[in-house]
This record gives C-alpha cells, structure tokens and sequence, in this order.
C-alpha cells in the first residue's frame, strides 16, 4: 500500500473560507458607509468658519463705549450719566446692519435680526454661493466671566452662530472690552 499525502483545501473549507471573507468585507462596508454619511464636507465647514469669522470680525471692530456714538459726549463721557445717549445693549434710533442708520457700536448687534437661508453682505446683497447657510448674533454683558477687577458693564459676550447644510453648525465666541470708553 502505498500512502500518499493530499495537499490543498477541501470544496468546504474553500466555501467557509469564502463566507468568512463575504462576512467581514460586508461589516467594513458598512462602517466605510456609516462614517461617510456621519462626516461633513469639509468646504461646508470651512464656509461656515469663513462666516463666522467674518460676521465677528465686523462685531468686534465697532467701538464700545458709554454713550452711543452719534451722542456729542462720546469722547468726553466717563460713566453713562455723562451721556445724552447712553449706549445700552440693542439698537438705537432704527439702526440696523444695512442702514441707512448703520450699528455704531458693539451692543447695537444685538438687534440683527438671524440672517436665514442665505447670508448677505453689508449691502443687504445677498452673497452667491451661500444659500441654505444661515447666521445669527447673540450680545449679553459678560458678567462673572472675569476676574472683580473687571465690571459686569466693562465687558460684552459676542456669540455668532452658524448654520449651513446638513446641519453643519459653527459657534464662535468672543469678548469685547471696554478698554478706552472716550474713544469710538
């Protein structure tokens, strides 16, 4: 008798095999499916930043100061009772971003109205290219967020909200101080 050794694999280890692998090449498409659907275009985000950044930037380049700027006091005021009128959170006098009367200080933002399904410039014009973003603006005094030796009323909290597509949403938060209150 001669005895001799088979090699290879039998038809049912080649089909366990094969199953085996359909199995875990299916349970990693699923993952590759989950995170492509869980992941936001990254261009979707960078725009909602641009934003964001754009509409804090514009926030915290105007003055803050104890009276409103058109008031003759603004660069003589030391405290709001030296003030005709006195600069309080919110819009005076029918100023909005657009004008014709245009915000003239930090707090008046805290009347702009939420910029909803596309985001327009200072012009009122609507920019191409975003549409389904929206933005919106929150100013409150910053109160405790310091230390004492800054007052509740020397301080401002800005928040801009970003929205865009598939829910991407972006917060920028950021602090104006008032650090010079004679000069706008």
């Amino acid at each position: 008798m001669c005895s001799s050794r088979q090699r290879g694999l039998s038809l049912i280890e080649t089909v366990v095999f094969i199953v085996v692998l359909g199995i875990g090449i299916a349970g990693l498409a699923v993952l590759y499916n989950q995170l492509t659907l869980a992941s936001v275009d990254p261009l979707v985000r960078k725009q909602a930043v641009a934003i964001a950044s754009s509409l804090m930037e514009e926030i915290q380049l105007r003055p803050f100061t104890f009276c409103d700027p058109d008031d003759p006091a603004v660069f003589t005021a030391a405290s709001p009772a030296g003030c005709a009128t006195q600069e309080v959170i919110g819009a005076e006098g029918g100023e909005t971003r657009y004008g014709p009367a245009f915000f003239d200080n930090v707090s008046d933002y805290a009347a702009f109205p939420p910029m909803a399904g596309s985001i327009q410039d200072i012009t009122n014009t609507t920019i191409n290219g975003l549409t389904g973003y929206s933005a919106q603006v929150q100013i409150v005094a910053a109160g405790g967020d310091f230390p004492a030796a800054i007052p509740a009323d020397e301080a401002l909290r800005i928040t801009v909200t970003v929205t865009g597509p598939a829910n991407t949403q972006v917060v920028l938060q950021g602090y104006r101080l008032r650090y010079a209150p004679n000069s706008p």
